[in-house]
């Protein structure tokens, strides 16, 4: 069930899968798509399309955040906490109960923003990480001129015409294949498909070069070891990294970082890369109702 409100004068649309009626009370999940070209809660379908058909109980709330999908697109710098202050009104003026976090990928930074925020409103119950990134790009604050500088060049006719670039089939195809999927097939028609739909505004290009300069790159160890809730960590066993150290690192490796700072965390692999509910959905939801049937 498709549904909209209004933050700061702004259109935000969200996807609504209701518990089944009956089952007494389950904790509704809130789920974060990853930013990119053409992503937005589209991301989720196939996740909470098996999820309904799999007869579990929990409600699903997967909104898109401004900039994204069929939420408003400002021409503006987006930060963490901009999308966690939008999310926080989300929690408490839509949903208003406790909910589990579901955060993809490099989005844990607004999840981290969030949880802050939800500090005294207690609306977090627990947090699941879908492949986060390497810790080092969590705890290392990346050059505010930099940053900058970057974002300035995105913000050019230059960033416009790779933005044109970037949302065609050929590069959407090849980049999908290097960098998020383990399995080359499994980059489909569907997939494809949607990125293309989700790219065809432009002005969904702002919150892609926010996301490409970098303002989500901060130092956030001392807030991750200040997470109280229980966390999963789920990571692929094919995962790979955007970051530039020349050290690899296996899935358990990354898995054991996070949890040696996490006060409550447990980690787990799965099969995949680095879009685990969307390439390993089945085995992505066996391991996200197990978690949720321990902290229950």
């Amino acid at each position: 069930m498709k549904e909209f409100y209004t933050w700061k004068k702004y259109g935000c649309a969200y996807e609504f899968y209701p518990q089944k009626e009956g089952d007494g009370f389950t904790r509704p999940l809130l789920l974060l798509h990853p930013i990119g070209v053409g992503l937005s809660k589209s991301f989720w379908h196939r996740f909470c399309s098996l999820w309904q058909e799999r007869g579990l109980l929990n409600p699903i709330y997967s909104p898109d955040l401004l900039g994204c999908g069929e939420s408003d697109m400002p021409s503006v710098a987006y930060y963490p906490m901009d999308w966690a202050e939008q999310l926080q009104y989300f929690l408490e003026t839509v949903v208003q109960r406790p909910v589990i976090l579901v955060v993809q990928g490099a989005l844990f930074p607004v999840a981290i923003s969030l949880v802050k925020l939800q500090q005294k409103s207690s609306l977090i119950d627990g947090l699941i990480l879908s492949g986060p990134p390497q810790l080092e790009l969590m705890t290392k604050a990346d050059s505010l001129v930099s940053q900058k500088l970057r974002w300035n060049l995105f913000y050019s006719p230059i960033g416009k015409v790779f933005y044109r670039y970037a949302r065609s089939r050929k590069f959407l195809d090849s980049f999908s294949k290097k960098q998020l999927f383990a399995n080359k097939e499994e980059v489909d028609k569907e997939w494809l498909d949607t990125l293309e739909k989700g790219a065809k505004n432009l002005q969904s290009q702002y919150a892609v070069f926010s996301f490409l300069a970098g303002f989500w790159r901060q130092d956030f160890s001392q807030d991750i070891a200040q997470i109280n809730q229980p966390t999963l960590v789920l990571v692929g066993k094919q995962a790979s990294t955007i970051s530039k150290t020349e050290q690899i690192e296996t899935s358990e490796q990354r898995i054991n970082s996070y949890l040696k700072l996490l006060a409550k965390g447990e980690g787990c692999e799965i099969s995949g890369r680095n879009v685990l509910p969307y390439e390993s959905t089945a085995e992505f939801i066996k391991a996200v109702s197990n978690f949720l049937q321990k902290i229950s």
